[in-house]
């Protein structure tokens, strides 16, 4: 059996305010290309087909054509919710998608339960775990901890009891979890309770795949336990990043190979750093022209329409940090001084933040502003006067 390992779509999602729908869109193409080129014949999702649980419009359109084409083509799919999806909308249907070939397992109380797949060397037993919230089944399950730890382990006694049932039945576990030995990204949530996160990957011993979703970069923490990552990176942390899916082989005895399909890559990454002069000038930063941009800028005094003058360079940059070399972090003294109006103390603010006095231009817009906070534009003066903060 060949199976197409995915997880973590995240439709809907943006980059730094950069819509990544269409990105998203040419991802199923490139999906549905690679089933029928490869000759797969399982797909699956491990969780985060939304990047929230209230998808915009858009977003189901486009899982919704996703499916129908999955459903239309060579291969069977199982997909699970993971910690961004609903589960009732996500499931929404289920039983009656089921009939096309596609399973959509979201409920908890499921576990245990496969999806059965047939190859030439007989059954496959497909477990969709959805993503398991330890405050969700610790009471249901009677679980000795609140942790994914606890909730993972009892889903896989479930699993192993249904295997005992079925021998000589391979199994492919899905699961959404942050398992020990990955490495997170930036673009990931949270999902630690009471901080306890991580599973051990001991947890599917035994198992013949385990198709992990959750972390965003692609990872092996052992040849049948894997991370496909996303298929699109969604932080700058991911900028050396290689994105897709895993494409694995079981035989007769299980797990053969795995290997790693990558997908398109819309526009790259890249992280760059100096003065701002030299970001214009550098020959050697000429590759990053159309890449997606985040600058850190070194200047020792903040520059001026610092966005404007690097996207003249590079029109796709989306971030900019700075941290100023050899220069001490200003300090803002917590309690304001005394004695002083709001236009002045705005322009110590200015200087502490950017190493440098505001220009005239600026200090007359601050006046505008402090002016434009008061029902009388003189009360700042008189306050001052008075002697009063």
């Amino acid at each position: 059996m060949r199976i197409l390992h995915t997880s973590d779509w995240h439709l809907g999602r943006s980059f730094h305010r950069e819509g990544m729908l269409e990105h998203q869109a040419a991802y199923v193409d490139h999906l549905v290309e690679v089933v029928d080129s490869e000759r797969v014949d399982l797909v699956v999702v491990a969780g985060d087909v939304y990047d929230r649980a209230l998808p915009q419009v858009d977003a189901v359109r486009l899982a919704d054509e996703a499916l129908a084409r999955l459903a239309g083509s060579r291969a069977q799919v199982v997909i699970t919710s993971g910690n961004h999806d609903s589960a009732q909308r996500l499931g929404f249907s289920s039983r009656l998608i089921d009939a096309a070939g596609v399973f959509i397992r979201t409920d908890a109380g499921g576990v245990g339960t496969p999806v059965l797949l047939d190859d030439e060397h007989g059954t496959v037993a497909v477990h969709g775990l959805p993503y398991l919230d330890p405050d969700a089944v610790r009471e249901p399950w009677g679980l000795p901890a609140r942790s994914h730890e606890a909730a993972l382990t009892e889903a896989m006694r479930r699993v192993r009891a249904d295997t005992a049932r079925r021998p000589g039945v391979r199994t492919v576990v899905l699961a959404h979890a942050f398992v020990a030995g990955a490495e997170p990204s930036d673009s990931e949530r949270d999902i630690s309770v009471g901080g306890v996160s991580r599973v051990p990957t001991k947890v599917f011993d035994g198992v013949d795949y385990a198709a992990l979703g959750h972390l965003h970069g692609r990872q092996v923490l052992t040849d049948t336990v894997r991370y496909s990552g996303s298929p699109l990176a969604y932080s700058f942390s991911e900028a050396g990043h290689v994105k897709g899916s895993w494409l694995v082989e079981l035989g007769a005895d299980g797990f053969e190979r795995a290997d790693f399909v990558e997908a398109p890559v819309p526009r790259r990454l890249a992280r760059i750093r100096g003065t701002l002069d030299d970001l214009l000038h550098d020959l050697t930063l000429t590759e990053h022209e159309d890449a997606w941009v985040q600058a850190t800028l070194t200047d020792a005094v903040r520059p001026l329409q610092a966005m404007e003058r690097l996207r003249s360079r590079f029109p796709h940059t989306l971030v900019i940090g700075f941290e100023p070399v050899g220069v001490r972090p200003a300090r803002v003294p917590v309690a304001l001084p005394r004695g002083r109006s709001d236009h002045a103390i705005a322009l110590d603010f200015v200087e502490a933040m950017r190493g440098a006095p505001a220009t005239p231009a600026e200090a007359t817009l601050l006046q505008t502003a402090v002016d434009a906070c008061c029902e009388d534009p003189d009360v700042d003066v008189l306050v001052t006067r008075a002697g009063v903060t």
